[in-house]
């Protein structure tokens, strides 16, 4: 049982477009588990252009702050100081206030991806393949560079985008080999497959599923489950959803913001799948 504090201290998450956030569910879900009262976590639309203001005109009642696309590096000039995981993938999705009035800004998607796999078990892998080459893949370098012990190759779209994804495996001593998308097919027999594309863009893969699967971690969670991670269900491998990097990664954010550790990943994940299921 945790103590009842009276202490209002006030949290969000910031984006655009903001409106379909799980954020706000995740993060009252935990202040009630916890005991957390008087603490409250709305959402607000903010673009880059409106995010200083929006950050220099807070009062000391805030502790802290979730950041969405695409706030994730415009905020890192406004810190004090940034994570070395946030600065290896150069992206804040955390930013808390300290008792001295710092704003202190970290990257909880890397280690909440790796808590995600390491609660199906997965602690280390010999390769892994990633689809896309958006910001979520440079977070999934990022977390490869955690458990992959070998080659990683990324499926990407263009040469250009196969290039910044070369920059960002030397930036993160990941082994990084770039395929085309065309190929995509090949990933799907890695040991553990990251998509990290949007809606609708791995669908023409379902088919292509191996017969024994590995692991697929798809970081979408709505809708969910996509094609590709129903086929991989189906044919017995083991899926890892967003639902799961989103709890693990505002578990993390709970933790620094309030100060309370472990947050209830239970009840987190509990609220989110409700609040899906209820949309």
């Amino acid at each position: 049982m945790h103590a009842r504090t009276t202490e209002a201290r006030r949290a969000a998450v910031l984006g655009s477009p903001i409106a379909h956030s799980l954020s706000p569910v995740l993060h009252r879900a935990a202040y009630d588990a916890l005991g957390l009262t008087e603490w409250s976590y709305d959402r607000f639309e903010v673009d880059e252009a409106a995010l200083p203001g929006f950050v220099d005109g807070l009062g000391a009642e805030w502790a802290g702050l979730s950041l969405t696309m695409p706030l994730k590096r415009a905020v890192i000039p406004l810190l004090d100081g940034i994570s070395d995981t946030a600065a290896s993938v150069e992206a804040v999705n955390t930013l808390v206030f300290t008792g001295d009035g710092r704003r202190t800004g970290d990257n909880t998607d890397v280690p909440g991806m790796v808590a995600a796999l390491r609660e199906r078990g997965i602690e280390e892998v010999g390769s892994a393949a990633v689809l896309g080459a958006g910001a979520t893949a440079s977070s999934a370098l990022a977390a490869l560079s955690r458990v992959c012990t070998g080659e990683v190759v990324a499926y990407v779209r263009s040469e250009a985008r196969a290039a910044e994804m070369r920059q960002w495996g030397e930036r993160l001593d990941v082994e990084l080999r770039t395929a085309r998308w065309e190929d995509a097919a090949e990933a799907l027999r890695a040991p553990l497959v990251i998509a990290t594309t949007p809606a609708g863009a791995t669908d023409a893969l379902a088919h292509a599923v191996p017969e024994r699967p590995a692991t697929l971690f798809d970081v979408l969670y709505e809708p969910w489950p996509t094609p590709l991670a129903a086929r991989w269900s189906m044919a017995g491998g083991a899926v890892v959803g967003g639902l799961d990097l989103l709890v693990h990664q505002a578990v993390l954010q709970v933790e620094q913001m309030t100060g309370r550790a472990p947050a209830p990943l239970d009840a987190m994940r509990k609220a989110g799948e409700h609040a899906l299921a209820s949309r």
